[in-house]
């Protein structure tokens, strides 16, 4: 790896400085709780959709899906396209009823809180249940974020991995925890346009050292010709559908993540949709593109120049970096990585906050908590949650690492469907929202732990397939929705329909 010279540190500390300075530029236009979570509902399409991509994406693409492409090839295009379809789907589907139905049910700031006002939860259970699950499962998100990024600041830095993990995890609470919504915001829209520089420069230069994209085709065709195919695995056994469906699958992840979401109701308006839209889709697309081709080029100049051999396929981009480019370039490279794990931990950060805020403390604890007192107690939050990220992210070899796969399919099974269904279905009730969430959730948890046979189908699938059935059998066994409930639901539809 690049040795913590002069050059990386400086540029380093620079990108460090940038994200600082936007928070504090933030910190002076928050000043309640609906700025502090949600900026005020004044995003544009550009800040929205490069903040959704940038939170939705995380490390793992600078890391995880170039090690895939790098291990499986051109399998990696399962991955990828369903991640993509999901993108759009996400927002063609959600986004704008989504800014809508949140600003009309009692401007609801975050994801329980919409669900409580969409159902009428008078007793607060369902929105209680739903932040539970925010709270479970992105204090594993987030502490393996900074279990990434304290090993990024131990290579780059020469700090003792202990070190290097505070250290990363002061840098990403402090913009959070005084710039709220706008500084996690604006801070993920300018490391979305880094990752995706980063991931288009880094494939060109690569191919470019090894002769060409034909050298390199027949390099990859030398190594293993089973890296060119994309109905077989890298040993040549035929994919079987439960592969592709449980590869293309991670796109249903999408309708229930409540970091991606919060974007879709910051939106300054629900007319910048569809331009967002574009943007986020074209952006996704790029990067997908550049993820898989840091792993195929990375192949190909792995086998060319060291080999063949790589002692961990997911260090592929760092290795690139290391061999192609000057330190000062590197360092810039580099600070993609941090980017893309500081972009989704500082999201995953000020959601969870929002959830122990807003739908715990202010709804179960103290209802007549000002506004002031709201975003005192999620800056407090942050603090927490960040102090017990980082309880289990200390230990290098920590397990959480584990449990992050099927976090995406918990959200994606718990929230999807229920928010999904509730923004179509006028007839859905509070009945069939709270038996979605816990057979959305449950089902993933248990499923996860089964193996063999039709468990070996991601998680994510029986999760939503369940859930969705539950909400409609629940719902129409159940009594249907109250006067009121139907009325704010004509609201909603009649805000649809205005330009």
């Amino acid at each position: 790896m690049l040795d913590a010279n002069a050059a990386v540190i400086a540029t380093f500390t620079a990108y460090l400085v940038l994200m600082l300075t936007i928070g504090f530029w933030a910190y002076r236009r928050t000043a309640d709780s609906s700025g502090y979570f949600l900026g005020g509902r004044s995003l544009g399409p550009w800040p929205a959709a490069l903040s959704a991509g940038a939170s939705d994406m995380s490390g793992w693409l600078l890391l995880g899906l170039p090690g895939f492409a790098f291990a499986s090839g051109i399998e990696s295009l399962w991955l990828a396209g369903g991640l993509l379809l999901g993108t759009w789907m996400n927002w063609l589907l959600l986004a704008r009823r989504l800014r809508v139905y949140s600003f009309e049910a009692n401007n609801s700031l975050t994801i329980p809180e919409f669900f409580a006002n969409r159902f009428g939860d008078r007793r607060h259970l369902l929105q209680a249940v739903a932040a539970f699950f925010v709270l479970l499962f992105f204090l594993f998100y987030t502490s393996s974020g900074l279990v990434a990024a304290g090993k990024l600041f131990e290579t780059v830095f020469g700090l003792d991995y202990q070190i290097a993990v505070i250290v990363g995890t002061l840098f990403v609470v402090s913009y959070t925890l005084f710039g709220g919504f706008l500084a996690v915001s604006w801070t993920d829209f300018v490391q979305g346009l880094l990752m995706a520089a980063a991931l288009l420069i880094v494939p060109v230069i690569a191919i470019q050292s090894d002769g060409g994209v034909s050298a390199m085709m027949i390099t990859l065709q030398e190594k293993n010709p089973e890296l060119l195919t994309l109905w077989a695995d890298n040993t040549g056994q035929p994919l079987t559908l439960l592969a592709i469906v449980s590869l293309a699958a991670w796109g249903l992840g999408y309708f229930g993540q409540p970091h991606i979401l919060a974007r879709f109701q910051g939106i300054r308006s629900a007319s910048d949709v569809p331009s967002a839209r574009r943007i986020a889709v074209g952006w996704t697309t790029l990067s997908l593109i550049g993820a898989m081709l840091v792993g195929l080029a990375g192949a190909a100049y792995v086998d060319s120049n060291l080999g063949g051999q790589l002692a961990d396929a997911e260090t592929i981009f760092m290795v690139l970096v290391d061999a192609l480019f000057h330190p000062v370039i590197a360092g810039i490279l580099l600070a993609a990585i941090l980017a893309a794990i500081m972009s989704t931990a500082d999201s995953q950060l000020l959601v969870s906050s929002s959830a122990l805020a807003e739908d715990l403390y202010r709804q179960l604890l103290r209802k007549q908590a000002t506004q002031g007192e709201v975003v005192l107690v999620g800056r407090a939050a942050v603090v927490l949650l960040a102090l017990v990220a980082l309880l289990l992210a200390t230990n290098p070899e920590s397990t959480v690492l584990g449990l992050v796969a099927y976090a995406w399919a918990g959200f994606g099974a718990a929230f999807g469907p229920v928010l999904l269904i509730s923004l179509y279905w006028k007839r859905m009730n509070w009945h069939g929202a709270i038996a979605g969430v816990l057979t959305g959730g449950l089902v993933v948890v248990l499923w996860k732990q089964l193996d063999g046979g039709i468990f070996e189908l991601y998680e994510i699938v029986p999760g939503v397939v369940l859930a969705s059935l539950a909400i409609v059998v629940i719902s129409l066994a159940t009594a249907p929705p109250s006067a009121t409930i139907r009325d704010g639901f004509e609201r909603y539809r009649q805000a649809l329909r205005q330009p």
